[in-house]
This record gives structure tokens, C-alpha cells and sequence, in this order.
């Protein structure tokens, strides 16, 4: 974790770039920030800030990973229970909520991957948006091209993963393995006792 010195370093080099600071004898030092420091000091806090990134990107893939399981989790409960079981605030956050607008493109992208409990193509996508909603498709030039981009936003934000599938690429919604067991045999249970 940076400390002050990182810091007031951080701080020093903003000043450097901003009114062009000089580097002498492995020292920087800038005329309206009348302090040098030594180049090792400052590998040292740029070494520690790339270690502290690492660490919380890691969280990160983490949490995302824990917050599709439990969406997932969310949605298939309501599946299995209809929307009722869900309060309003619940309903926004697994994207259920029903407007009287249809949703957004990233969201229904997310929403189908999320629900479809398996890996899918940006083509798989497109022929669920043909068959259920067909306006949101319209809007857009290059469906599967629009498609592949969110996806692959998804990717980004660590809430899907670009994996292959019968030889192409293919999307799934990302969750903790331990958890998807889990809730796989409480569907097993739930359908046998059904």
C-alpha cells in the first residue's frame, strides 16, 4: 500500500509532467517542486502501486465472479418461484425489473447470458433477440457485431467469460464453480421433488 512518502512522490511527478520536469544523475526534479528524488525510491513506490493494482484487480475478478453467482442464483430462484418472491430494489439489481420500456441492449445482453446457464455464441445471442425481441435488434446495424462488442465489455468488466464452444467462441456468464455445484443439485432436488 502506498504510504505518505508514495504519495507526495505521486504528487511530485504530476507537478514534474505538468511543467516539464528534468531527470540529472538518475534524480528528478522540477523547478516548482524544489525536491529531487533518487530513481530507486521511485521504482520502489511504482513497484508498490503495481503490486497494490494486482491485488485489487484480483479482488475484483472475485467479486464479480461472486456477484454472478449470486444474481444467478437470484434469477433462477425466480424462475423456479416468478418475480413475486423479488422486491423492487432486488428485481433492478438482477435486471428483471419490468418497465414499460424494453431494456437496454448491455443489460438484455447480460440478462440472457446470465439466465442461459451455458455458453453462447454472439450468433445464439442474436437469434434470442430475433425471436424475443426483435425491435432491440433492429436498432442496430451489425447485430452480431454490436453483440460481440458487449460481450466482450462483459468480459471486461468480469462478469463473462470468452470461452470456445463446438470450435467457436462463445460466451458464459462467469460464477463461482463451487457455487453453480451447488446450485445445480438445489435444482436437482427442487425437480425431483416436483
Amino acid at each position: 500500500m502506498m504510504g505518505s512518502e508514495g504519495a507526495d512522490l505521486h504528487g511530485a511527478f504530476h507537478n514534474a509532467s505538468a511543467s516539464g520536469g528534468e531527470m540529472e544523475n538518475g534524480q528528478i526534479y522540477n523547478s516548482s517542486f524544489p525536491q529531487r528524488y533518487d530513481i530507486g525510491h521511485v521504482q520502489e513506490v511504482v513497484r508498490q502501486a503495481h503490486e497494490e493494482l494486482r491485488q485489487l484487480l484480483q479482488q475484483r475478478s472475485e467479486i464479480m465472479k461472486r456477484i454472478g453467482t449470486v444474481k444467478q442464483t437470484i434469477s433462477g430462484l425466480a424462475n423456479l418461484f416468478g418475480d413475486a418472491v423479488l422486491n423492487e430494489e432486488l428485481m433492478e439489481l438482477v435486471d428483471r425489473k419490468t418497465s414499460g420500456r424494453q431494456p437496454g441492449f448491455t443489460k438484455a445482453c447480460r440478462m440472457i447470458l446470465m439466465e442461459s446457464g451455458r455458453a453462447m455464441s454472439s450468433r445464439d445471442i442474436c437469434d434470442y433477440f430475433q425471436e424475443k425481441l426483435p425491435a432491440l435488434l433492429a436498432r442496430h446495424k451489425d447485430p452480431t457485431a454490436s453483440v460481440t462488442t458487449v460481450l466482450n465489455r462483459l468480459v471486461e468488466y468480469g462478469e463473462a467469460e470468452a470461452v470456445m464452444a463446438n470450435g467457436r467462441r462463445a460466451w458464459k456468464w462467469v460464477a463461482d464453480s463451487a457455487s453453480n455445484s451447488n446450485q445445480r443439485s438445489d435444482q436437482h432436488v427442487t425437480s425431483s421433488v416436483a
